[in-house]
């Protein structure tokens, strides 16, 4: 995590002066853990940060508020990806929309209804389009509050808060009025977050966070790439001094 190694030494020139000089390593690439702002999970096979939130929006609102924070309403490309949503431990308060052992989650598909017959017949759609990889949930239970004239119900992905059903697996899909309040699960892409804890676009140059504040290195695909390492002289005339984790050539001065 780009250590500063300086190895200073001294060696015999002509006419007998000293010539000083410091010898560096090389900063490498390094990978950093945290790809994710704070309170986001990660997940490396979508390379996808995601995020519960509890204030109860109906999924108009809650479409809006991931769209803020760069993101969408969550869908998912594979089983895998949905196992690793249904194993998390999220950070749930007491207050809930449902049982507490019972979660349910707005998240980014629609049912369509097609027929009202006897039984409500339909097909389900992703809500914004996205990538073309995303799985279609199976036939959803229906929510006690449908009215007559929608036409379109949106998704509630139900997952249990104890762990033995969690790490099983265990869910269920609900087709519920949109208009509902309810807790939501928001989707965005991986992203470079700095040393302290700024998220970094695209392109920008940032110190990742790590042992070493004087790392400079460009945001690509939430990746620290091309880094490069700046060194400090020690502070002058001070024999005992602290470095801040967090600022590159910032000292403070120990001595009486």
């Amino acid at each position: 995590h780009g250590k500063e190694n300086v190895d200073s030494r001294h060696s015999r020139g002509r006419g007998g002066e000293t010539t000083r000089f410091h010898t560096v390593n090389v900063a490498q690439p390094v990978r950093f853990s945290r790809k994710c702002p704070t309170g986001w999970h990660h997940y490396e096979g979508t390379a996808s940060c995601y995020k519960v939130y509890l204030n109860g929006e109906n999924y108009w609102d809650a479409v809006q508020t991931c769209q803020r924070v760069n993101g969408s309403l969550a869908t998912f490309t594979a089983d895998q990806e949905l196992r690793f949503i249904l194993a998390q431990e999220w950070d749930l308060e007491e207050k809930t929309f449902v049982r507490k052992d019972q979660r349910r989650f707005w998240v980014g598909y629609q049912y369509v209804i097609t027929n009202r017959n006897h039984s409500l017949e339909g097909h389900w759609e992703v809500a914004y389009k996205g990538s073309s990889e995303v799985f279609l949930p199976p036939d959803p239970i229906f929510g006690t509050a449908m009215s007559e004239n929608e036409n379109v119900l949106c998704a509630q992905l139900q997952c249990f808060h104890f762990p033995t059903l969690r790490h099983h697996g265990l869910h269920s899909w609900y087709a519920e009025n949109c208009y509902e309040k309810s807790s939501f699960l928001c989707k965005r892409s991986q992203t470079c977050v700095d040393i302290k804890d700024n998220i970094v676009d695209e392109g920008y140059y940032f110190t990742p966070k790590g042992n070493d504040p004087c790392l400079s290195c460009t945001c690509h695909n939430g990746e620290p790439e091309m880094c490069v390492a700046a060194l400090c002289e020690r502070p002058q005339g001070c024999q005992q001094y602290r470095k801040d984790p967090k600022e590159c050539c910032k000292f403070t001065c120990l001595d009486p």
